[in-house]
């Protein structure tokens, strides 16, 4: 099949829509279930060649969460603590590699992450179906699957779950193009492989950067590679912990995506791990029930009159200067932005954030000053002379 027609475009008012291959060739994936949409399958394109590029630069599954043509998460496998697995409720499944990867990935922002489409590095096993099933997605995408998550997949939304089976082999032309306002737009594909060769130039007083961080800034780089600009990611220990996307300046996608990663280490506090939630209560609305509590807004859920509907007794606040002396405990997080730093304010608000490790591509008539506030805080920077903006 070279052609796929969709119930709509991007808004339903755009009824016609379709997907098809120029050449006449083959589309590179099947549909096993349900029906894409347009959106769906741009993050369906976008998201799957972040996997399949996170698996080439550290030889791991992965997977990722994607919302509106950026990954409201990103990681690949590695070992999760009990914390994270009881933040990320999945403290009751059995985990393989690949469910551990999603596990994180869609962990990293759950707001951002409900209603997603998920991309899979690795054939989908019943482990990672499993949690796939129980959690609220539009959809799939994978290099394959096992008859038993299949099965269980196909189960899923009344038997409407989008389930997409991407052929491995395939390769793009180099060349790609798009419309706008009956403009084509050609450029050659961002074919840039993503390694540690980038990191090498270190202009900072503290130029350590250990291995598991090098693996780190590569996974916020190739993550940034298929994030909507401007945008800046934080990653610790293999995965996403704050995306900023589409921000028109950079320090606002500073600030956005270290906004993020406080919330994804807030929710590890003991107060916000003991709140008494009444057991009806689903996991989406105990998700924005927590977001916030740990928010400036916290009588919007801690109210007389309100907290009844969450709680089975009233939570103390989690006080300023609790959240505060908290976030101070979060370090050896890693940094990555798809284009240069202007001005220091970005690392100054990195910093607050746990940040150790930086990779950005330098350039600007301030690198000076990005420099001089890395030593500030013994940060150590590399400049990879690469820009990644995606558009």
């Amino acid at each position: 099949m070279n052609e796929l027609q969709l119930k709509y475009g991007c808004n339903p008012n755009q009824a016609s829509a379709r997907v098809y291959m120029k050449d006449g060739s083959v589309l590179p994936f099947e549909v096993m279930n349900g029906r894409p949409g347009y959106i769906n399958l741009l993050d369906a394109l976008n998201s799957c060649q972040l996997v399949k590029e996170l698996k080439e630069a550290t030889k791991l599954p992965a997977a990722a969460s994607f919302k509106h043509v950026s990954p409201a998460g990103a990681a690949v496998a590695t070992e999760m603590s009990s914390t994270l697995k009881k933040i990320y409720y999945v403290d009751d499944l059995k985990l393989s590699p690949l469910a551990c990867a999603y596990a994180c990935a869609r962990g990293a922002d759950r707001m951002s992450s409900y209603g997603d489409f998920v991309a899979l590095s690795d054939c989908c096993d019943v482990e990672t179906a499993t949690l796939l099933k129980r959690e609220v997605s539009d959809g799939v995408i994978a290099p394959g699957y096992t008859p038993e998550a299949l099965e269980l997949l196909k189960m899923k939304k009344k038997g409407n779950y989008c389930i997409l089976k991407l052929n491995p082999d395939y390769v793009p032309k180099t060349v790609e193009s798009k419309e706008v306002y009956g403009v084509t737009f050609e450029q050659e594909r961002n074919t840039v492989r993503i390694t540690t060769d980038l990191l090498q130039n270190r202009p900072t007083k503290n130029t350590d950067i250990p291995a598991a961080a090098q693996r780190d800034l590569m996974i916020a780089l190739i993550t940034l590679k298929y994030t909507q600009s401007n945008s800046v990611c934080y990653v610790k220990d293999g995965m996403t912990i704050g995306v900023g996307a589409g921000q028109q300046s950079r320090v606002h996608c500073t600030r956005l995506a270290g906004s993020k990663a406080d919330i994804w280490w807030l929710r590890q506090n003991p107060k916000v791990l003991a709140l008494p939630f009444r057991d009806d209560v689903r996991r989406p609305n105990r998700d924005n029930a927590i977001d916030v509590y740990i928010s400036d807004d916290y009588d919007d859920v801690l109210a007389d009159g309100i907290w009844q509907d969450f709680f089975t007794e009233k939570p103390e606040i989690l006080t300023r200067e609790e959240k505060k002396s908290w976030v101070a405990q979060l370090h050896g997080v890693s940094l990555g932005s798809d284009a240069f730093f202007p001005f220091g304010d970005n690392i100054e608000r990195a910093h607050r954030s746990g940040v150790d490790y930086i990779a950005q591509a330098g350039g600007s008539i301030r690198d000076d000053n990005v420099i001089d506030t890395c030593d500030k805080y013994e940060i150590a920077m590399a400049m990879t002379g690469l820009r990644l903006f995606h558009h």
